[in-house]
């Protein structure tokens, strides 16, 4: 009978140290498509609720004595608009990262440094694009609600209600999309260190 010669520490290290990576990068991808996918509901929701905001209302006015149909839409404030090429644009990269990394996962692959850097580097982008628009339409949604009596901005969600809870929500859920994104890098980070 042939015996089995016992494995030295050193290769019993190297695949220790093969398995802990293997289930490192399995932990990632995984995590990953879960993210990507919340990524994609929270900005195709914020996206949804920000474009359909739309709302008539019969103002009185002086002259004529019997008032005049006047419509708040999103399109009205260039915020909101700055904000819906944002979520659109977050939207469709969900799209494109979630599939990246599915396949990743189905193939049980690790994705390449390079692939993993150029993705880093475009979440990090879109998270600071992201903010900033989340940002915009976060002031322009307090001012819709609160008005400013400094300059004479006189607020309108006690007119259009309906209007200003799309709005509102669309910024809730943008914020939940950037602590997302967030969350995606720190990920990376995470994963890249215990290489």
């Amino acid at each position: 009978m042939a015996s089995i010669s016992p494995r030295s520490p050193a290769v019993e290290l190297e695949l220790e140290k093969n398995s802990q990576a293997s289930t490192t990068t399995s932990k990632f991808v995984l995590h990953d498509v879960i993210l990507r996918v919340f990524l994609f509901a929270t900005s195709l929701t914020s996206f949804v609720a920000l474009v359909t905001s739309k709302q008539t209302e019969r103002i009185p006015v002086p002259f004529p004595p019997y008032g005049a149909s006047v419509a708040a839409e999103f399109t009205d404030i260039p915020a909101f608009i700055y904000s819906s090429a944002v979520l659109s644009v977050t939207c469709f990269y969900s799209i494109i990262t979630t599939i990246l990394s599915f396949f990743a996962l189905v193939k049980h692959s690790t994705p390449s440094t390079k692939l993993m850097s150029c993705v880093f580097s475009v979440d990090v982008l879109l998270l600071g694009i992201l903010a900033s628009a989340t940002g915009a339409s976060g002031e322009a949604a307090y001012l819709g609600l609160k008005g400013n009596s400094n300059v004479g901005w006189h607020k309108m969600c006690n007119v259009y209600d309906s209007y200003c809870r799309h709005i509102g929500f669309s910024v809730l859920t943008s914020i939940f999309s950037s602590m997302v994104l967030s969350l995606l890098i720190i990920l990376y980070i995470v994963t890249v260190s215990r290489r």
